[in-house]
């Protein structure tokens, strides 16, 4: 099995910082997320906090970064997360049925820069990832188009948040992991 199953739930989307977007039988949220032990305190409790608690690392779960929620119009839930955080990228697959929360991680330095990665997936793989996450029924739902539009609408707006969308280095033009490969300095330095 890929990644790691929870009972535990996302954190929800803070509304007041997230932008959502309408598209189709989808509903998209793009926020910036600051996670911090104190956070997660706050927002789990009983079996729910100990479970976050037994899977943090040392000191707690610490990180920031962008969240792409993938949301259903059809019955109001989060199926797919993509969390393109600074230090430890990942999605989640949030089954609602089977009531799991699916945590892959995210390979930097196989995959290359996260949100480029995630533009990708949105574009060409959002069917079988809702359906992965449980969500036929929203996937059957579908506009054939539907990844390349809510694509095109994210490509247009995390610029206006300083979000590179084509995982260039600033200063060079390449992307890391496409046709480049590092020299022995670049590795060993």
């Amino acid at each position: 099995m890929l990644g790691h199953t929870y009972k535990v739930q996302p954190v929800p989307p803070d509304p007041d910082h997230t932008v959502y977007f309408d598209a189709g039988v989808l509903r998209i949220g793009v926020e910036y997320r600051v996670v911090t032990p104190e956070a997660l305190a706050a927002t789990y409790e009983g079996e729910d906090l100990a479970e976050v608690e037994d899977n943090s690392p040392e000191g707690g779960f610490s990180d920031q970064g962008l969240s792409i929620h993938i949301d259903s119009v059809l019955d109001d839930h989060e199926y797919l997360r993509f969390d393109a955080f600074d230090d430890d990228p990942h999605y989640h697959y949030v089954d609602r049925a089977e009531g799991t929360n699916t945590v892959v991680g995210f390979d930097t330095a196989a995959h290359g820069p996260v949100v480029p990665w995630v533009l990708h997936q949105v574009r060409h793989r959002l069917d079988p990832m809702l359906r992965r996450a449980g969500a036929a029924h929203v996937a059957d739902s579908l506009e054939a188009d539907s990844g390349t539009r809510i694509a095109a609408i994210l490509e247009d707006y995390l610029p206006t948040l300083g979000i590179d969308t084509a995982g260039t280095v600033p200063g060079n033009d390449t992307v890391p992991g496409d046709d480049t490969v590092p020299t022995e300095d670049e590795v060993t330095s």
